[in-house]
């Protein structure tokens, strides 16, 4: 443990830091499974409300992504490819529904 008080307050910050950063990677792990699933059911029984629930979760798995890297909790390549991963998957699916 550090005993000079700047370090012992540099260890707090680095701390909540990491609990905040991990708290937005984890919601965009979440989201990006929500939207394959989605994507998924959606490919087995392609209905218009399937259709929407997939632009939806889509459009907030993009959302948190963006903020994340705004946020700098992830860099913006990995951003981009995470964003890149969701929407070859979707154009997949549909390509593949027709």
């Amino acid at each position: 443990m550090a005993n000079i008080k700047s370090a012992i307050k540099r260890i707090q910050i680095a701390e909540r830091n990491r609990l905040h950063n991990k708290s937005y990677k984890s919601a965009v792990r979440t989201l990006m499974k929500r939207f394959f699933t989605a994507v998924d059911a959606h490919a087995a029984n392609p209905t218009p409300e399937t259709e929407q629930e997939v632009q939806q979760r889509l459009s907030a798995a993009f959302s948190k992504i963006d903020k994340a890297v705004k946020r700098g909790v992830i860099h913006p390549n990995n951003g981009a490819r995470k964003k890149a991963r969701l929407a070859k998957a979707l154009k997949a699916k549909e390509a593949a529904a027709s």
